[in-house]
């Protein structure tokens, strides 16, 4: 479940967007803020100004690149998604903008239509073609999450929501305006939604009508396609987070495959057991007949986003080994499809490789996280490995196209932005690394109104003997001479790594902005540090993954500019159970918490989360199985069994769509600190999930985050 997942789908939220951008109509659009940051320091008003790119894709004939970028208005609480078309070739700006955008227009999910110039892409569920400004409708394709062409542009897949559970109104249709749910299954919850639908993919001819012989399209429609899934209440792609990605089109216009956990109810509730299917669908369009193959049968973890190779002779996709571990390592892996052999590709880097796509025929591009950053390596079919980039920043995979790579790259200090990579160049570069070429410069207005933070990597010493990494983030001006409120940083997840990355709410240039110093440690359980590094944490939420967070701060202590009299603790999601649990371990060692959507009762979370697999995992089990030792030791470590030891001011904050972790935990949290006469602080939202994307609530977060230390940590000497 990785409370705090950090996936592609998640990152779209932590570093750039929100799912809810997509029901904008493009009628009047946000466009770009223009901003006065007072005091050269970042603001929440000034993050929320910020553009946040989103998807980067090129199209191999004319060279041009199609982005996403959104901007939001606090005042009017909602965002706009533009895409961008641009030479990436032409180097000028403007004002910190590329002066050769070639066409701009609110919509999402860009995908080159072809040799054409075309661009399909999508506007409040319907799908449009669009080239030199003019749009087309295609007609039959709306009500979409998202769509996939075939390679001949013949035949497209569209993913519609399709109901699974009969509504209230649907049983007793003398009552329709009951608000009740009637459910005898699990799993009824997901995410921050009821789940009512499933998202299943269906395979659709798609008429081109051209003007004469030319390439100008006149109409376009789609008809009614076949549901792969029909008649089930399986997903495709699966929720909350997959995408298109999940599907894929062989080159040879004829197959597909896709991901599918074809499980229901308690089934699916407890397992992480995906499979990836190859269907045929001319025989499927054109007889009616599935003609399809499980080629992950014997795997029973996730195996997830087939990629086929640009010749069809192989397909390689994401797996995991082990069912109901969702925070397995990620492995790339690839078949061929006339042997059946499978290869192991990404095994030498011991870390997951959560996105990929293929660079040619015999070799793959992925990220990977190693110690703290994320970076792009080429792996062979063969068993070789390189690694591409190289520096304190992240980066992920936009798309690959004519052996150039375009990369969002972020960090600490910046907000996505897009920058190319000549892979061909880097391969062949024997030392060193080729150096990445910027593309967009959405934020510069920002940054140059701003002094940022210095970020330092510091290895410590960890109680049993081994070295952790930890981000240090100083605040803007520091003076070693003074003395600076510090603050510790509880990393979710619980298997999310402390990479850089760059996020619109726990950001390190906002909190450290208040003259505060982070320290942001690695501790275990974390990937990019090995198999046992990453694993200790499972089932044993209270032991050395706790002792690492004292070490961390305790050690950085020990620096003169450091005042320990007024040290804070903050994090959300397993980082704000970490935060329930110290403030019951602590040993008076800080002056104020804040927990965000943190599990306070383990008993009760249990019980309450709705992806039971995770729970059975990462708890060891049910608390009343009283013969387990390891979920004993698990919910002998609840928060909520050392409140008797809270002595220190908490701010709780969640949100009521949050149906991972049930704000009832923050809420409980706070009665107890009240009852208990420790000076506490609720803050609920009604509208949000286990994220904060309103953007006015967003403010309200960072005000009330800031508010809350300085009174504590500041105010209180």
């Amino acid at each position: 479940m990785r409370y705090f997942k950090v996936t592609i789908m998640a990152a779209m939220v932590l570093l750039g967007a929100s799912c809810a951008e997509k029901k904008d109509d493009g009628k009047n659009p946000i466009t770009k803020p223009e901003i006065t940051i007072e005091g050269g320091r970042l603001t929440p008003e000034g993050l929320w100004a910020m553009g946040r790119i989103g998807c980067a894709k090129s199209d191999i004939e004319t060279g041009e690149l199609a982005y996403t970028v959104s901007y939001y208005s606090v005042p009017e609480n909602r965002s706009t998604t533009w895409i961008r078309i641009v030479n990436p070739y032409n180097d000028k700006m403007v004002n910190g903008q590329m002066v050769n955008v070639v066409d701009e227009f609110v919509g999402y999910e860009p995908a080159w239509f072809g040799a054409s110039g075309w661009l399909a892409f999508m506007r409040a569920g319907q799908l449009y073609l669009r080239r030199d400004g003019k749009e087309i409708e295609v007609e039959g394709a709306n009500d979409i999450d998202g769509f996939l062409l075939s390679p001949m542009r013949d035949k497209i897949i569209l993913v519609k929501q399709i109901k699974t559970v009969s509504s209230t109104a649907d049983k007793y249709p003398d009552l329709p305006l009951a608000t009740g749910h009637v459910h005898e299954d699990l799993m009824y919850k997901h995410w921050d939604e009821w789940t009512e639908t499933a998202p299943q993919p269906f395979v659709c001819k798609l008429e081109i009508e051209y003007f004469g012989q030319g390439e100008r399209i006149k109409r376009a429609k789609v008809d009614e396609g076949v549901n792969i899934l029909e008649g089930t209440a399986f997903e495709c792609p699966m929720k909350p987070f997959g995408g298109i990605e999940q599907l894929a089109w062989n080159p040879n216009n004829r197959e597909i495959a896709y991901t599918c956990r074809k499980k229901t109810g308690l089934d699916y509730a407890v397992s992480t057991n995906s499979d990836i299917f190859l269907i045929n669908v001319d025989r499927l369009l054109n007889e009616g007949e599935r003609d399809e193959w499980n080629i992950t049968m014997d795997n029973k973890g996730y195996d997830t986003n087939p990629a086929y190779s640009p010749n069809g002779e192989w397909i390689a996709w994401s797996s995991m080994a082990r069912d109901g571990y969702e925070s397995d390592e990620n492995r790339l892996m690839v078949m061929n499809l006339e042997s059946g052999e499978k290869r192991f590709v990404s095994r030498f880097l011991d870390t997951n490789v959560d996105e990929f796509e293929w660079l040619d025929d015999s070799t793959l591009l992925g990220t990977a996280v190693i110690q703290g950053t994320i970076h792009l390596w080429a792996m062979g079919l063969e068993g070789w490995c390189a690694k591409l980039t190289e520096g304190q920043f992240d980066v992920s995979l936009g798309s690959v196209t004519d052996g150039h790579a375009y990369l969002l790259k972020h960090s600490m200090r910046e907000a996505n932005e897009i920058y190319e990579l000549n892979v061909r160049e880097a391969l062949a570069k024997i030392d060193g690394y080729v150096e990445l070429k910027q593309l967009t410069h959405e934020n510069d207005n920002i940054y140059d109104q701003i002094e940022r933070s210095t970020v330092v990597p510091r290895w410590q010493n960890t109680t049993d003997g081994k070295k952790m990494l930890t981000w240090i983030i100083y605040p803007p001006h520091f003076d070693p001479s003074k003395k600076y409120p510090t603050i510790l940083y509880c990393e979710g997840g619980p298997q999310s790594p402390v990479s850089q990355f760059w996020s619109f709410r726990w950001n390190f240039m906002m909190m450290s902005a208040g003259d505060y110093i982070i320290v942001a440690p690695n501790r275990r359980g974390l990937p990019g540090f090995g198999k046992e590094w990453n694993e200790e944490i499972s089932g044993d939420y209270g032991g050395q993954c706790m002792k690492d967070y004292f070490s961390a701060i305790d050690e950085f202590c020990k620096e003169p500019y450091v005042d320990k009299d007024h040290l804070g603790c903050v994090g959300a999601s397993f980082g704000g159970f970490s935060v329930y649990w110290i403030a019951g371990h602590h040993d008076k060692r800080f002056k104020a918490f804040i927990a965000h959507d943190g599990i306070f009762n383990l008993e009760m979370q249990y019980l309450e989360t709705e992806e039971k697999w995770f729970a059975n995992w990462d708890m060891g089990g049910a608390y009343w199985d009283k013969d387990n030792k390891v979920a004993q030791r698990t919910f002998a470590n609840s928060p909520h069994k050392f409140v008797d030891k809270w002595d220190t001011p908490i701010l709780c904050i969640h949100g009521e769509k949050d149906y991972r972790i049930l704000a009832n935990q923050a809420m409980a949290a706070f009665d107890a600190a009240k009852m208990r006469g420790v000076p506490a602080e609720l803050l609920i939202f009604p509208d949000e999930n286990h994220w904060v994307l309103k953007p006015q609530n967003g403010i309200l977060w960072q005000r009330t985050f800031r508010e809350w230390l300085d009174r504590w940590l500041k105010e209180q000497n």
